[in-house]
């Protein structure tokens, strides 16, 4: 039975079924599954026996193969649904009735579950490969019950499931020739997910201690509940200093990328800086050439040349030197070389009668 083990997972190769095999007699599959009378099937079309063969190559829309799958599916997960995945397309035309356990008859031959018979079989009814649920299901196999619910096969893995004093409760199906066979999806189980509960207990206590169970829901003792409590606020401040950590190293990676940008930056500006230096003030620089060209184009502009190296000896200086107006003259000047003071007459000529003019009035 799907679900029965608590042994190794249910991992199935996962039979990618073509598009017609797809489309079952509840359509869209979106809807969920029927519960199954307790009287079985009342269809009225004829249910002739089919044989594997016969169901293989395809049966009419109305005369679908109907294929029953048991099981007890606690905490319902991907290995259930990919075995009824399986068994709906073992076939073009399925129609799948699946056959869940109750409480009593579970825990009565197999074990305590997690889930409530209610939760499974609703949990069940939303599986998109299942057309019908059979509520508290035979543990083993009858004849009247494959009659009474029209049952043509039963899938299940092929491996020898022993239980209830028998070395294989599907041995009868198998020599009717009505067995036919799904992989199992190794790695995930029921029995495996309670195993990871029960290995991490202690995690999962506190989970819901901080989610607001209480101790006593929980079934946790006084000290243990101080304990997980306390647990907890240690590893809150542990992760609070772990992210203060963090936040430190990567500020500090920041200001150290941050200060390799800025001295680069700098090397870069520095370098063009005394390069600008050298281009403007260098021995060939621009400065050189438009001092020199100042120089030329003062000395153009100039109407005296001075000879080089007598800066005294310029125009100007020499009309200052001979101005009457100088009150200094050079000590070692006599007073016999300067020359008098031009006679008001002496610039202009007068003409001889206007000089004998002049001498008459006298």
């Amino acid at each position: 039975m799907a679900g029965r083990r608590r042994g190794r997972g249910n991992n199935a190769q996962q039979h990618q079924a073509p598009q017609h095999q797809r489309a079952g007699p509840r359509g869209s599959q979106r809807e969920p599954a029927a519960f199954a009378k307790s009287t079985g099937c009342d269809s009225q079309t004829p249910h002739n026996k089919l044989t594997i063969t016969q169901a293989r190559r395809g049966t009419p829309a109305n005369r679908p193969v109907r294929v029953y799958a048991d099981g007890i599916f606690d905490l319902f997960h991907s290995g259930h649904a990919r075995a009824l995945m399986q068994a709906k397309n073992v076939f073009p035309n399925t129609y799948l009735i699946v056959g869940v356990c109750s409480d009593e008859l579970t825990h009565k031959l197999k074990g305590y579950t997690v889930m409530t018979e209610d939760e499974r079989y609703d949990a069940l009814t939303h599986c998109r490969y299942v057309d019908e649920v059979v509520r508290d299901a035979p543990w083993t196999l009858t004849t009247d019950f494959l009659q009474r619910h029209k049952i043509d096969f039963v899938a299940h893995d092929d491996m020898p499931y022993t239980s209830a004093g028998s070395d294989d409760v599907y041995k009868h199906i198998k020599e009717a020739g009505m067995f036919v066979a799904t992989e199992r999806t190794e790695g995930i189980s029921t029995s495996d997910l309670i195993t990871r509960i029960v290995k991490d207990y202690d995690i999962y206590v506190r989970r819901n201690l901080q989610r607001g169970y209480t101790a006593r829901e929980l079934n946790v003792g006084y000290i243990n509940e101080k304990k997980y409590r306390l647990q907890e606020q240690v590893d809150k401040m542990k992760e609070t200093v772990r992210t203060v950590e963090e936040k430190s190293k990567h500020f500090v990676y920041r200001v150290e990328e941050k200060s390799h940008d800025l001295i680069h930056k700098w090397e870069e500006k520095s370098r063009e800086f005394i390069s600008n230096f050298l281009e403007l003030f260098g021995p060939d620089g621009a400065w050189h050439v438009i001092q020199e060209r100042s120089g030329r184009m003062l000395q153009a502009l100039s109407p005296y040349s001075s000879p080089r190296g007598s800066p005294s000896s310029s125009p100007t200086r020499r009309r200052r030197s001979l101005s009457p107006d100088s009150s200094s003259a050079s000590p070692s000047q006599s007073p016999s070389s300067l020359s008098p003071p031009p006679s008001p007459y002496s610039a202009k000529k007068i003409p001889p009668q206007e000089k004998q003019s002049h001498l008459d009035l006298a």
